[in-house]
């Protein structure tokens, strides 16, 4: 063989290398969008429950201004997230907001017993199961995207044809320490409540 039929050899075989290469790259951003677009999808879904719930719950607590605010803010901002760490972030404040709602009903024996307020409920829970699900599917994208980035030889060429590794859609430490704290609702002598 002459060097010439060896060079073209090698050179083939490492652009085939390149193409599947590239190709897998493509294929793990691909399932990440789509993943991400599914996370979109079901939060959207929630989001538009929130003013139905809201509502119902105006219905029977109506001097409960301030959590009508704070859902509705956290709800604004979760609706304008950008990025997956914006609406990480969001998300977490949305639900903190959302426990207060929650901690408003369970004040009012009548609302809890009210069918529209339990289907609204029942389909937030839904919702919640399809997020967390979603979730899940979106974060093992983006780990197999990020391993596949970060591991030789493919990390050589995966800066080179402009992949970038994903941040995964995680739940911050201290907004979940705040989550997880119980919702103190004080009923006061005026008998208007306050959550805090």
């Amino acid at each position: 063989m002459s060097t010439t039929v060896i060079v073209l050899i090698i050179l083939a075989a490492l652009a085939l290398i390149v193409v599947f290469i590239y190709n897998g790259l493509v294929r793990a951003k691909v399932r990440v969008d789509e993943a991400w677009s599914d996370i979109s999808v079901q939060l959207k879904r929630r989001y538009d429950l929130i003013p139905n719930l809201v509502n119902t719950v105006k219905g029977y607590a109506a001097h409960e201004k301030t959590v009508f605010e704070e859902v509705t803010e956290a709800r604004a901002n979760a609706l304008n997230a950008q990025t997956v760490t914006e609406a990480a972030k969001a998300d977490n404040q949305f639900q903190a907001a959302l426990k207060s709602l929650f901690a408003v009903a369970e004040a009012y024996p009548d609302l809890k017993a009210n069918q529209s307020f339990q289907q609204l409920q029942a389909e937030l829970v839904d919702t919640e199961d399809k997020i967390q699900a979603a979730r899940r599917f979106y974060n093992g994208a983006a780990r197999d995207l990020n391993v596949k980035i970060q591991t030789f030889p493919t990390n050589i060429f995966a800066g080179l044809l402009g992949f970038k590794q994903r941040d995964f859609f995680e739940v911050d430490a201290a907004e979940t320490a705040a989550v997880n704290q119980p919702v103190n609702v004080d009923f006061s002598a005026d008998s208007k409540s306050k959550a805090k």
